[in-house]
């Protein structure tokens, strides 16, 4: 399970502190990176009072979609399955066994669609942060420290040295600095997101390459926003 905590004893000195220009350059681009590779490979862990899930799968930032495999853990089994969503819709396909790893072409039918709620589901609040994390064009370098972005402290993610740096205050929310965590690598490279998210006392945590990307096909019934 990947840690919570930013640094430990041999992570460097932490922050917070400025940004660096060179840091304020790889924050920038981190997204444009997720969009240029097409997608990225991700797992999700949802927090919950009734126990976690955990999504495998891939998000396609072009696309604009995600399909994966969920397991719920500390709970029953009847979230498992299969699951699609875009930035409008959430897609499931229950299974009683669902596989590690989701298979490459949803199946055809027994999906079951739902709008994707903006608010009060720790869930779709995961998956909408998910989907948000690719961008086709860099992010305002200049107005990154402005916001409230800063770096916070070193770390590994399986075996990539990161610089751990917290995200500005969201346009539409002031005061809202630091509540996205960013593991960036020298490139601009994003190897993990932690998100508070309002409904729930612990963050969402999503690590990227855990697994190959595999393009994601369209679920039956759920269209892509334009």
């Amino acid at each position: 399970m990947a840690a919570f905590l930013v640094a430990d004893g041999d992570s460097g000195p932490s922050g917070p502190r400025a940004l660096t220009s060179d840091e304020v350059n790889r924050l920038a681009i981190t997204r444009f990176r997720n969009y240029q590779a097409h997608g990225r490979a991700v797992t999700i862990t949802v927090p919950g009072t009734a126990g976690r899930l955990i999504i495998t799968g891939s998000v396609d930032y072009q696309g604009k979609r995600g399909y994966g495999v969920v397991h719920g853990t500390g709970r029953d089994t009847a979230s498992d399955g299969l699951i699609g969503w875009t930035a409008t819709s959430v897609s499931v396909h229950p299974m009683a066994n669902a596989p590690a790893h989701a298979p490459a072409s949803p199946p055809r039918s027994a999906w079951h669609s739902r709008p994707l709620l903006s608010s009060g589901s720790a869930l779709d609040s995961s998956l909408t942060i998910a989907l948000k994390l690719g961008s086709d064009r860099p992010d305002n370098a200049q107005l990154l420290p402005q916001n409230g972005a800063a770096w916070w402290g070193r770390d590994q993610v399986d075996g990539h040295p990161v610089d751990v740096m917290t995200g500005p205050s969201s346009p539409d929310r002031s005061g809202t600095a630091g509540n996205v965590r960013y593991w960036v690598g020298s490139d601009g490279t994003m190897y993990r997101v932690r998100v508070s998210v309002a409904s729930e006392s612990q963050p969402v945590l999503i690590d990227f390459d855990t697994q190959k990307y595999a393009p994601v096909k369209p679920v039956p019934g759920a269209t892509p926003a334009r």
